[in-house]
């Protein structure tokens, strides 16, 4: 189902061919390879978080800010679709669940490190619809909403780089006209 389920924002924006869900959760899982010794970060719990921070999407849909629900009301139907998702998964399913609910929370470093891998990757997929669809600057509401959001160090550093790159071919592509 996710693997056909197409991200609301890109879909709201028109993006032609938007990533789907699961694209989303996969590129997630591969980000999730950055992490490297020196961070005192669970490398395993990180990667399962990645792979299952938006499994409730299944079937409550991928709700944005810009879908008029409430983000208590987001998370209460979150939550009672991971239950239910979880309660088919047998002695798996407690694990999976709170692996999601410490994700939702945001207490841990692990679950603030995939929180910021979310936000690059949203980073990464706005710069690479901009570069493949001839829009540069066009979707600048998405970088706006992240700016001074990363918290660690690293993504911070790779969400920079990739501001820069947008910014040169913002530049090049305004140049051109």
């Amino acid at each position: 189902m996710l693997r056909h389920m197409k991200r609301t924002g890109w879909v709201k924006r028109n993006i032609p061919d938007p990533e789907t869900i699961a694209g989303h959760m996969y590129r997630m899982a591969m980000l999730s390879f950055l992490v490297d010794g020196k961070e005192n970060l669970d490398k395993t719990k990180i990667m399962q978080m990645t792979l299952i921070h938006d499994l409730a999407e299944c079937i409550v849909g991928d709700i944005t800010p810009f879908c008029g629900i409430p983000p208590d009301e987001k998370h209460r139907m979150e939550d009672e679709a991971m239950e239910n998702i979880c309660l088919l998964l047998g002695d798996k399913g407690p694990e999976i669940l709170q692996i999601f609910r410490e994700y939702e929370k945001q207490e841990s470093p692990e679950a603030q490190y995939v929180k910021d891998l979310d936000r690059l990757d949203l980073l990464m997929q706005a710069y690479e619809y901009e570069k493949r669809d001839n829009i540069p600057g066009e979707l600048d509401e998405f970088f706006v909403a992240i700016n001074g959001k990363i918290r660690h160090p690293f993504i911070n550093k790779l969400a920079i780089d990739i501001i820069e790159e947008r910014g040169k071919l913002c530049r090049k592509m305004n140049t051109s006209k």
